[in-house]
C-alpha cells in the first residue's frame, strides 16, 4: 500500500533543503525546489510536533511524513512533495504547452463533453458540482457528507461502476488512494485539485489526468495562505495544470 508513497519521496534529491513552511487555514506551503501546496486536512489536529524544526530539514525527511498518521504531518509532508514536483518547467514539459496557454478553468467543467451521459463519481464535495449533475449520472462521496452525497463507504460498492472517476489528492493525506484506485481500474481517473503531484510515477498507479497547480509568484500565494484565503489562490499568484498521461508519455 505505501508503494506509490515510497516512489515519490525517493525520487527527490536528498541534498534539496527546506527553505520554510507555513501553515494556513486552508493551504499549506513549503518552499524549496519551489513553492508547493496541499490542501490543510480538515481534520488535522491543533498543532503539529514539527514546529520549530521544518525549515532547513532535508526536503525529503519533510516529504517522509505524508506517510504519518497524523494528517496535519501528512498535509506537510504533501506540501513538501510538491515543491519539488510542481513547478513551471516541469507542468510545460508534462503538458507540451507554456503555463500562458494552459486553460483557466476547473476539471469538471474541462470534461464536461466527455462526461454526457456517463456515469461519474467524485469524491470529495468540490464547490459548483451541480452543473455537472445536469449532464451526467453523478454520485458524490464524501467523509462528511451533506444531503444527497454518500458516505465514502459506498466507494466499495460505487467505483467499479463508474466511467469517469475524479478523485481529490487529499486522498493522498488520509492514505485512501491506493485503494480507491483499485477500485477505479475501469475507469478514467483524475486527480484533482491543489494537493496533487504533477508526476508521471502516479500515471503508473491508474491515474490517467493530474489536475493540479503550480505557484507562479510564491510570494503572492504565501499572503493568500497566510490570510486564510482559499480559491483566491488562483487570482493571485498560482496557475492550474492540466497533464494528460498519454500525452506526457509521448514526450
Amino acid at each position: 500500500m505505501w508503494e506509490i508513497y515510497d516512489e515519490l519521496i525517493a525520487a527527490i534529491p536528498p541534498g534539496l533543503k527546506v527553505r520554510d513552511c507555513l501553515l494556513g487555514l486552508c493551504w499549506t506551503m513549503v518552499d524549496s525546489r519551489t513553492a508547493g501546496i496541499a490542501m490543510t486536512y480538515p481534520e488535522s489536529g491543533t498543532g503539529t510536533r514539527l514546529a520549530g524544526e521544518i525549515r532547513g530539514m532535508p526536503l525529503r525527511q519533510l516529504a517522509e511524513h505524508v506517510k504519518s498518521w497524523d494528517f496535519l504531518e501528512a498535509t506537510i509532508g504533501l506540501a513538501a512533495i510538491n515543491s519539488f514536483y510542481n513547478t513551471p518547467e516541469q507542468a510545460e514539459k508534462l503538458s507540451g504547452k507554456p503555463l500562458s496557454e494552459q486553460i483557466q478553468v476547473n476539471a469538471f467543467t474541462c470534461f464536461q463533453e466527455q462526461l454526457r451521459d456517463k456515469n461519474v463519481a467524485v469524491i470529495g464535495h468540490f464547490p459548483d458540482l451541480d452543473p455537472l449533475a445536469a449532464i451526467c449520472r453523478l454520485s458524490i462521496l464524501e467523509r462528511r457528507p451533506r444531503p444527497g452525497d454518500f458516505p465514502d463507504p459506498a466507494c466499495e460498492y460505487i467505483l467499479p461502476r463508474q466511467d469517469y472517476i475524479f478523485i481529490t489528492a487529499t486522498t493522498l493525506i488520509n492514505k485512501t488512494l491506493p485503494r480507491l484506485l483499485e477500485l477505479s481500474r475501469q475507469a478514467v481517473v483524475i486527480l484533482v485539485g491543489p494537493s496533487t503531484p504533477l508526476t508521471p510515477i502516479l500515471f503508473q498507479y491508474g491515474v490517467n489526468v493530474l489536475a493540479g497547480t503550480v505557484v507562479v509568484d510564491p510570494e503572492t500565494v504565501r499572503q493568500v495562505v497566510q490570510e486564510g484565503g482559499s480559491l483566491q489562490l488562483f487570482q493571485r499568484g498560482a496557475r492550474m495544470v492540466k497533464i494528460n498521461g498519454e500525452q506526457a508519455s509521448s514526450r
